[in-house]
């Protein structure tokens, strides 16, 4: 945990919270823990599915951004809505504030854009709705990002059977899949050679996730990679026209079809139990018969006293 007092804004770049009561309530409580916390969502923003209209998103993550007593900046929550702002993002701005910006899923898009865009690192971390205005908090997604947050190093550990052995080094990079891929070719897509990929979806049958990952590497991006390491894919429906076609047969054609190792375990996704892992951090990948170990560092923190 952070030993002195920092400050984290909320702001609302894509889908509304579903109990803005709830956000007041895990407001409070982060407050008792001594930190400073400035909520820039409001119920009164809410604009169809979304924490404000266009503008007022925009102008909560500015806000965020130009607040001189924060450091984090975390999104109120994903869903969908920051593809739509990405042509108005100050981006020099966010990166010479040095605030961390941590999100995930939808957020993928900004952490996406603002290293296109400038270089600037970013947390693939924890949002507010899910993880820190339930009631029970999720102990390794808190330890993860208080952990991260303080470095200077920060581990992941991940495990499943079947892994390929490996052990290389690069910047990793990656997100939400879908966002991930919605990005390519466009001016937010960051070059990254060398680099170690990481995704997770959910609600994406196996077909998409292989269509996507194909995309990926028949658009050259996997081969300039070391790795691609996938965390959860879940919440989605096979049917009896698969006919055993399911995420462990799609999975086995990558590892047959793409030119760098597979590996799966990774403890990030639309699950309770998630990892924070900075966007563009350099990262040491070794795998075991057990799992493997992503060692980052060189990324932003919050000095701790």
């Amino acid at each position: 945990m952070i030993t002195k007092q920092i400050g984290i804004a909320i702001a609302g770049t894509g889908g509304a919270a579903p109990d803005y009561a709830a956000v007041e309530r895990g407001v409070e409580r982060l407050r008792a823990q001594g930190i400073l916390v400035h909520n820039y969502a409001s119920q009164e923003q809410v604009h169809q599915r979304f924490a404000g209209t266009d503008g007022e998103r925009l102008a909560q993550l500015h806000g965020a951004v130009a607040d001189p007593d924060v450091q984090v900046v975390m999104a109120l929550r994903g869903q969908y809505g920051m593809t739509r702002l990405l042509p108005h993002i100050d981006y020099k701005a966010i990166a010479a504030s040095g605030k961390i910006i941590v999100g995930y899923s939808d957020v993928t898009a900004l952490h996406m854009a603002l290293m296109a865009k400038t270089g600037a690192q970013s947390y693939a971390g924890p949002m507010f709705c899910g993880d820190f205005e339930v009631d029970a908090w999720e102990p390794y997604t808190q330890e993860q990002f208080w952990q991260c947050l303080a470095g200077p190093t920060h581990s992941v550990r991940g495990g499943a059977g079947g892994n390929p052995q490996v052990a290389v080094e690069g910047r990793i990079w990656g997100g939400n899949l879908a966002m991930f891929v919605s990005l390519l070719g466009t001016e937010y897509f960051p070059r990254i050679d060398g680099g170690i990929l990481f995704f997770e979806d959910i609600a994406e049958h196996p077909y998409r996730v292989e269509r996507m990952l194909l995309q990926l590497d028949q658009a050259g991006v996997i081969a300039r990679q070391q790795a691609v390491v996938l965390g959860d894919f879940s919440a989605y429906r096979l049917g009896p026209a698969d006919n055993g076609y399911d995420f462990d047969a799609m999975l086995a054609y990558m590892r047959q079809t793409l030119p760098v190792p597979v590996l799966t375990g990774l403890p990030f996704g639309h699950i309770p139990r998630r990892a924070t892992i900075p966007f563009g951090a350099m990262a040491q990948l070794v795998s075991d018969p057990d799992g493997f170990t992503l060692t980052l560092s060189d990324y932003p923190t919050v000095r701790h006293a």
